[in-house]
């Protein structure tokens, strides 16, 4: 692939992405209005669940669908607070739930695949039809037999992507942690997907990842509904690529 096939193939597997403590309706409705460009719309936008019902408002009949984070960063709260982060934000219209499953609980080992498994299934049936893609945040787990058990429990609650990373650790997305979760998706026996996020902020960089995916899980695999880049710089580098500078004004909602 030359670097434009790349860009044209990525922006719409592109989650774009604000989880910055600093975000207000200002910065929202900036990120609604870079989602939609000249050349094409992102697959979603994803910020925090209390800006869900202006992005909803703002990305309405866009096309966008509107993702949310709960129990993040740090995968750490009880099952019952995170079930209950998911319902508000579904009921404030969100599509997607990027959910941090409990990976301390992995890393200590001693039943903590199945505290993790637990806590992964209350939250499959809190999405219920939504999009739910568990967090993994390999740069924490680090080695890759941690790695693979997680991919592996996530898989069995019910995931329907496995995604790298919160942003919020040093390590984010790296090939090494994507050709492990990757071979789980191809591996587990129904449709799941893979999102790479953390680190990834330009058009070479993705189209590895593009290329592993190609490998593992065949070149026609690749989709929005199968693979995803989370990620907030990457948009300016794609669209500067494909030559398209400013994005299409969509109404603000708030």
């Amino acid at each position: 692939m030359n670097i434009l096939d790349i860009a044209t193939r990525t922006l719409p597997l592109l989650d774009l992405t604000s989880l910055n403590d600093a975000d207000d309706a200002f910065s929202t409705a900036a990120l609604c209005t870079k989602a939609v460009t000249a050349v094409g719309h992102v697959a979603a936008v994803c910020l925090w669940p209390s800006f869900v019902p202006q992005a909803k408002r703002c990305l309405t009949g866009t096309g966008v669908k509107v993702a949310t984070v709960v129990n993040f960063p740090g995968g750490s709260l009880p099952a019952e607070k995170v079930v209950d982060q998911i319902a508000r934000a579904l009921a404030d219209g969100a599509d997607e739930i990027d959910v941090v499953m409990p990976y301390a609980a992995i890393m200590a080992g001693m039943g903590g695949d199945q505290r993790a498994a637990d806590h992964l299934l209350a939250c499959r049936a809190a999405c219920g039809h939504a999009t739910m893609k568990v967090i993994l945040e390999s740069g924490a787990l680090a080695k890759p037999a941690l790695i693979a058990r997680a991919a592996q429990v996530a898989v069995a609650a019910g995931a329907d992507f496995l995604k790298t990373s919160t942003g919020k650790v040093p390590a984010g997305a790296t090939l090494g942690a994507a050709r492990i979760m990757l071979t789980a998706c191809r591996d587990a026996g129904r449709a799941v997907g893979f999102k790479a996020s953390g680190g990834i902020r330009d058009v070479e960089t993705a189209g590895q990842y593009l290329a592993l995916a190609d490998e593992i899980c065949g070149p026609d695999w690749v989709s929005p509904a199968t693979f995803r880049f989370g990620a907030s710089g990457l948009l300016d580098a794609l669209l500067g690529v494909l030559g398209q500078g400013p994005v299409m004004p969509v109404t603000t909602g708030y």
